[in-house]
């Protein structure tokens, strides 16, 4: 089986750090049963592009256009925030949409604007708000709040937030029983000046990314139900980057009118050859 038509153009895009490989694929380019094994190839760093993972733009009738986003280890996930940032600002370049769009997701319609850089997403609503939840990990009890806002993430609050090992108890806390079959991915957070920092432990990339949108939006709804904030709640990304979250709470508790802003850079424009996938 063929996996793609080759060579094949894409542009490398860093959402506040999370970096993706976004691809037009309105005319169908790669193989539907190689889609996985592809996107585990090219996101490999240092041997093919590198990426967080990689984003497929297709049509849509119910939208400006649709979207299959992959995590760099070929699993499919339902939204990514800083993503979704950049498909979005990726599809305004290309005149597949408007300034002010809306595209298909597994977690929903998404409505987006671009502004130069800077693109905003209006998230769907999160769902499935647990707080207080306390689990044990190797002996010892954490507690942790749990939300899905695209995707599952459990937040933790910490003190020191950069001595923290993310990728040792995040992994711990991803595969815990009481997230599985699906798991989860894991955000530490703490205060950082005027804003909170966080730190994500991504699943699907079974690492620390250098930004997470839909956990940087957890963590503000988490930090806002807490009592720490009030919208809206800027957020330092590991990278360094702000993002700032948007959102109105009501009782239950429910969050509406979720948004997410931040940039979205072009990296670089390329040319995916067979020698990318060896």
């Amino acid at each position: 089986m063929k996996i793609a038509k080759l060579p094949l153009p894409f542009i490398k895009m860093s959402g506040t750090g999370n970096d993706f490989i976004v691809i037009d694929h309105r005319e169908p380019a790669i193989h539907p049963e190689a889609m996985a094994e592809f996107t585990r190839l090219v996101c490999r760093r240092k041997f093919s592009v590198g990426a967080d993972g990689l984003i497929l733009i297709e049509e849509s009738e119910q939208a400006d256009f649709s979207w299959k986003f992959f995590n760099a280890d070929g699993s499919v996930a339902e939204m990514c925030g800083n993503g979704a940032r950049c498909a979005a600002r990726f599809a305004y370049m290309h005149g597949i949409a408007p300034a002010r769009m809306r595209f298909e997701t597994m977690a929903g319609i998404i409505e987006a604007k671009v502004s130069d850089i800077n693109v905003s997403i209006k998230m769907t609503a999160p769902r499935d708000f647990d707080l207080h939840r306390d689990i044990e990990v190797e002996g010892k009890k954490i507690t942790l709040h749990s939300v899905d806002t695209g995707v599952p993430h459990a937040v933790i609050f910490v003190d020191e937030i950069d001595q923290v090992d993310v990728c040792a108890q995040g992994s711990r806390i991803r595969h815990h029983q009481a997230f599985m079959p699906a798991g989860t991915n894991v955000n530490f957070i703490g205060r950082y000046g005027d804003a909170f920092k966080v730190r994500t432990y991504e699943r699907g990339v079974e690492d620390e990314t250098l930004a997470c949108g839909t956990g940087a939006v957890a963590g503000a709804l988490m930090s806002a139900l807490l009592e720490e904030a009030g919208s809206p709640v800027d957020i330092i990304t590991s990278g360094g980057d702000r993002l700032t979250i948007l959102f109105d709470l009501q009782d239950g508790p429910k969050a509406e009118n979720v948004f997410l802003k931040g940039p979205a850079h072009v990296v670089y424009k390329g040319e995916l050859t067979s020698e990318a996938l060896l």
